[in-house]
C-alpha cells in the first residue's frame, strides 16, 4: 500500500530521498518527472489545455534528528531537526542512517535524579541516543556525526477507518497528491513533492517558479486537537469531519473570492468538510503565495492526531475525502476556467 509505504519511508528534513524514490515509481506512467537541485520532485502531466495551469503540492520531509556528537562511551548526543515536542522523546526508538541502525533515545535513571529534576520535562541537551555499543570507537562503525534518525513507527490500521503511522505530516498528503496524478483531465495538473518544509519552507520557496501556476491547491495535515483537557473552541480540527480549508495562518491569509469557491465547490459535490480553527503554524502554501508575481493559493489539510511525534493518528475517510475535494476543485476549474 503507497500510504504505508511512504509513512515508514526515512525522510528526515534534507534526507528525502527515499520518499523521492518511492514517489517517482509509483508515478513513472503518469507523467514527466523532474527533480530539481533542491530535491523537490515534480510530476508533469500533458493536458489538452495550457490554462489554466494548477500547481498541487505536498511535502515530503519530516521531522527528526541528527546526530551532532558521539560520546566516548558510544551513545550519540543529537540536534532535533524541525518542531518536536521534547517531551516525549525518551524512551523512544530511533532509526539512524543509511544503515538502519537500531536506537533508543536514553536519560539518567529517574532513581537518580534529583527531585526538582523530576518536575520538569526533559530537554533534548540531557537526552542520548543508545545503540548499544561499548565505546566511541564501535559506535563509530555504524554511525557518523550528521547522520539523521528518525522514529522507528510501523504503519497500522485500527477499527472505525482509523490509521497510525508516522510522518502523517505530510506523507497523507503526498499520497493524496500521488492519487489525483492518476487521473485525467484536461487543464494543466503539475504534482510537486517539496523538501525542508518542516525547517522553514525551503522546498516551496523555489518550486513555484518552475511552473508559474494560475493556482497552487497545497494539501498539508494539521493537528486535530480534539482531545480531552482542551476546549471545543480551542480545537484547530476534528479527526472524522473532512479536509480542513484554512482561511489564514502565520504564514498566510486565503483570498477570499477562491475561499469562497473551495467552499461552495465543496457544498455542491457533498464532500464533508471543516474549517482550520486556528492560525497557528504555517505551510508551503505561506511561500507559494507570495511567489512570482503572487499565485493564488488554497490551503487543504487533513486533519492527524499527535503530529510531529513518534506516532500520529488519522482517519480515513478524512483521507478519501480530501482527494474528492482536490479532484471537485481541478474539474470545476476545468469547466468555469480560472476566475474566482
Amino acid at each position: 500500500m503507497l500510504l504505508k509505504q511512504l509513512s515508514e519511508a526515512f525522510g528526515v528534513s534534507g534526507a528525502e530521498d527515499e520518499v523521492r524514490n518511492i514517489l517517482k515509481k509509483e508515478l513513472q506512467p503518469f507523467g514527466i518527472i523532474k527533480t530539481d537541485s533542491l530535491g523537490n520532485l515534480f510530476v508533469f502531466k500533458s493536458n489538452l489545455l495550457e490554462k489554466p495551469r494548477i500547481m498541487l503540492c505536498a511535502h515530503m520531509d519530516e521531522v527528526g534528528l541528527m546526530i551532532k556528537s558521539i560520546d566516548k562511551n558510544g551513545l550519540l548526543k543529537f540536534y532535533t531537526v524541525g518542531g518536536i515536542d521534547e517531551r516525549i522523546l525518551v524512551s523512544k526508538r530511533v532509526v539512524i542512517g543509511s544503515k538502519k541502525v537500531k536506537g533508543v533515545i536514553g536519560a539518567k535513571a529517574i532513581h537518580l535524579q534529583e527531585p526538582n529534576e523530576r518536575k520538569v520535562p526533559l530537554r533534548s541537551k540531557n537526552l542520548y541516543i543508545d545503540i548499544g555499543a561499548k565505546d566511541k570507537d564501535e559506535a563509530s562503525k555504524f554511525v557518523n556525526i550528521g547522520d539523521y534518525a528518525l522514529f522507528d513507527t510501523s504503519y497500522k490500521e485500527l477499527s472505525n477507518n482509523v490509521i497510525v503511522g508516522k510522518a502523517f505530516d505530510d506523507r497523507i498528503g503526498c499520497y493524496v497528491i500521488a492519487e489525483i496524478l492518476k487521473r485525467r483531465y484536461m487543464v494543466s495538473v503539475t504534482g510537486v513533492f517539496t523538501v525542508q518544509e518542516e525547517i522553514g519552507l525551503r522546498g516551496s520557496a523555489t518550486a513555484a517558479y518552475s511552473i508559474y501556476p494560475d493556482l497552487a491547491i497545497v494539501i498539508d495535515g494539521t493537528f486535530a486537537s480534539d482531545v480531552p483537557d482542551t476546549k471545543e473552541e480551542n480545537y484547530c480540527t476534528t479527526l472524522g469531519q473532512g479536509p480542513a480549508i484554512t482561511f489564514m495562518d502565520m504564514t498566510y491569509i486565503s483570498q477570499k473570492k477562491l475561499f469562497n469557491r473551495v467552499i461552495s465547490i465543496a457544498q455542491r459535490n457533498e464532500i464533508p468538510f471543516q474549517l482550520k480553527r486556528t492560525a497557528s503554524g504555517g505551510t508551503d502554501g505561506g511561500r507559494i503565495h507570495i511567489s512570482c508575481e503572487g499565485i493564488p493559493t488554497i490551503v487543504i489539510s487533513v486533519p492527524c492526531r499527535y503530529i510531529h511525534s513518534p506516532v500520529s493518528l488519522a482517519n480515513v475517510e478524512d483521507i478519501q475525502n480530501t482527494i474528492r475535494l482536490v479532484d471537485a476543485i481541478i474539474i470545476d476549474f476545468q469547466e468555469r476556467g480560472f476566475s474566482v
